[in-house]
């Protein structure tokens, strides 16, 4: 589906979501109070049947095959490029949008030409609220959330990267928002050249709203968009990959960020990393295999 007319697109990046991918371009689909959007399906190499089954149900759905897993960033890159609508929404597979979501959306880029990019709340499928509007820490604060966030979920580091002490249904400006799913003004991801592909999985989100805020362009949270995500339903294919991923994306963006003398600190900072890695690991394979996945950052 693919109208040069539309107001807005939706990229949605698959790896094998299974049915789920169904259900967010339906989603999204019904989502047209802003009209109805260009939706591009981006598969990232699946081999469980998600994506004929889409074709199935939706037969003149765009899909791009990129011929491989190409990691987040880079397929939102081919997706964006196969739309051509001034607002495009990057999209997990593994969500469902509800009505109004879109236009609360794209009410907010129009009125705000600064606005670069906006996210809606997030809820997981308990109808709990997550927190995926979010500050880029100090360094400090980002080793104490690193350290002290699994097991003191609400400890002092935590609360201000998660930005937990704030109102979740009052919209505000922020750092940055979660990339499960991003409203982006085409005309500011064209200014730094879009999503970074050298992220693979992890704080590509976080890194394009921090260059696109170097640049002196906004970014918002809107709570009055709705969206329940099931979290890591993708990644839990690849577990002890995607922990890898999560640590090599944090010192990708250390090693972007520091400059001058704050270089000396990247081998310490690989080091803790790799430690944190193996931590991670060692504590996924002491879990029930039968847990439901979960994400965390």
């Amino acid at each position: 589906m693919s109208d040069g007319g539309k107001a807005w697109a939706a990229v949605v990046v698959n790896f094998e979501a299974g049915p789920l991918l169904l259900d967010c371009v339906r989603s999204l689909l019904a989502d047209d109070g802003a009209g109805l959007p260009e939706v591009v399906v981006v598969d990232n190499g699946s081999a469980d049947g998600s994506v004929a089954a889409l074709l199935a149900a939706i037969p003149d759905i765009t899909v791009v095959d990129p011929g491989g897993n190409l990691g987040y960033a880079a397929a939102a890159n081919r997706g964006i490029a196969a739309t051509t609508a001034p607002v495009v929404a990057v999209s997990n597979a593994d969500l469902v949008v509800a009505p109004g979501t879109a236009a609360a959306m794209l009410t907010r880029l129009d009125a705000e030409p600064d606005l670069a990019a906006v996210g809606p709340a997030l809820f997981n499928p308990d109808g709990t609220q997550y927190p995926s509007a979010r500050a880029h820490v100090s360094t400090f604060d980002a080793v104490g959330h690193a350290v002290l966030g699994r097991l003191f979920p609400r400890n002092r580091f935590t609360r201000r990267y998660r930005q937990l002490d704030a109102r979740w249904d009052r919209p505000r400006d922020v750092d940055w928002v979660s990339g499960a799913l991003m409203y982006l003004r085409r005309s500011a991801l064209d200014s730094i050249g879009g999503w970074d592909e050298r992220y693979f999985m992890y704080m590509e989100d976080f890194d394009l709203c921090w260059r696109l805020r170097r640049l002196v362009w906004r970014v918002a949270y809107e709570p009055s968009g709705r969206v329940t995500h099931v979290q890591g339903a993708s990644t839990a294919r690849r577990p002890y990959r995607m922990i890898v991923e999560h640590h090599r994306s944090a010192y990708r963006f250390l090693a972007r960020r520091w400059r001058g003398a704050r270089r000396l600190l990247l081998l310490p900072a690989g080091c803790f990393l790799t430690v944190r890695a193996a931590v991670d690991m060692a504590a996924r394979a002491l879990r029930t295999r039968s847990e439901t996945p979960k994400v965390s950052g």
